[in-house]
């Protein structure tokens, strides 16, 4: 009750010199009219008053509000600070078992040996093998166009024909022709289109020949028994 008394008094105390302040502005404004003095010395009592309220009377208003709470809560501060006593000595052994568990951490990574995964061997390098190189006339036959004809593994009566009487056949082709086993004019005679067709595909350095220099229709007159203007040149030994 002293507390309630003391925080009355000096409220009064300071409202009544707020309200001293606003007399005298009202008194010194007076002959710029009353509503504006009025006015004024309101704002200034008003302010006064708070200002001296919120500086003096500050303490009064705080021991007021502490006086007006029940008891249970006024000794509420001192049950928490108690259990906060309580409860700090539990804390230090968790503490403990922290650290504890910080120091095992370490050994126990110590202890746990370090496996290593065994390293693979490198695979067995293949063994490289070379294709047998297979013969000019199986891989002529293998890529070329047209048809094959038929050829013979040596000349008949180990005599072949003298093949340089057709036109477009020297020397060097027919060394050709007969390691593609044509030795004999009705050979030449006897091929159709496809099989001239391959021919003039498989002469290494001299494809078309065949085709260019008809040698079928010499090859037909010759086997026939005939000659060519070119064959009696070759006879005459004029051309090689």
């Amino acid at each position: 009750m002293d507390k309630i008394s003391n925080l009355t008094f000096c409220s009064k105390v300071c409202l009544g010199i707020g309200l001293l302040a606003g007399i005298c502005v009202m008194w010194a404004l007076g002959n710029s009219g009353f509503l504006q003095a009025l006015l004024l010395g309101l704002v200034v009592w008003a302010v006064v008053s708070a200002l001296l309220l919120l500086v003096y009377c500050r303490s009064g208003h705080e021991a007021l509000a502490e006086a007006k709470m029940p008891p249970e809560v006024q000794k509420q501060p001192e049950t928490v600070a108690v259990a906060a006593v309580n409860s700090a000595p539990a804390s230090k052994p968790a503490a403990a078992a922290k650290t504890a568990a910080k120091t095992a951490a370490p050994s126990a990574k110590a202890a746990t040996p370090k496996t290593t995964a065994p390293k693979t061997a490198a695979p067995a390098a293949k063994p490289t093998t070379k294709a047998p190189v297979a013969s000019a006339t199986a891989e002529v036959a293998s890529t070329s166009a047209g048809t094959r004809p038929e050829a013979l593994t040596a000349a008949r009566g180990g005599k072949a024909d003298d093949l340089k009487q057709i036109k477009g056949i020297g020397p060097k082709m027919e060394t050709l022709c007969n390691s593609l086993g044509f030795y004999h004019f009705d050979q030449i005679a006897g091929w159709s289109a496809d099989e001239v067709s391959w021919v003039d595909q498989n002469l290494k350095g001299f494809k078309g020949r065949v085709t260019r220099d008809t040698w079928v229709a010499q090859a037909k007159t010759l086997a026939a028994g005939g000659e060519t203007d070119f064959s009696k040149r070759v006879e005459d030994g004029d051309v090689y």
